[in-house]
């Protein structure tokens, strides 16, 4: 499988707690935090679900 970078560009404040747990499982801390996962079904999942909070920028 590929690897996406998954960027946060938006807060988690305000938002509904599942959308929070879902930043967090990702593993992000802070705004502007860029982490570089596997393209997993799983984690192409949990970017669907916060889509509107993060960029996504696929990698090879």
């Amino acid at each position: 499988m590929g690897k996406v970078i998954i960027k946060q560009i938006k807060s988690g404040i305000d938002r509904p707690a599942r959308q929070k747990r879902t930043l967090v499982a990702l593993g992000f801390r802070k705004m502007q935090q860029t982490i570089e996962k596997e393209a997993t079904p799983q984690i192409m999942g949990m970017i669907e679900k916060v889509k509107h909070l993060v960029s996504v920028e696929h990698k090879g």
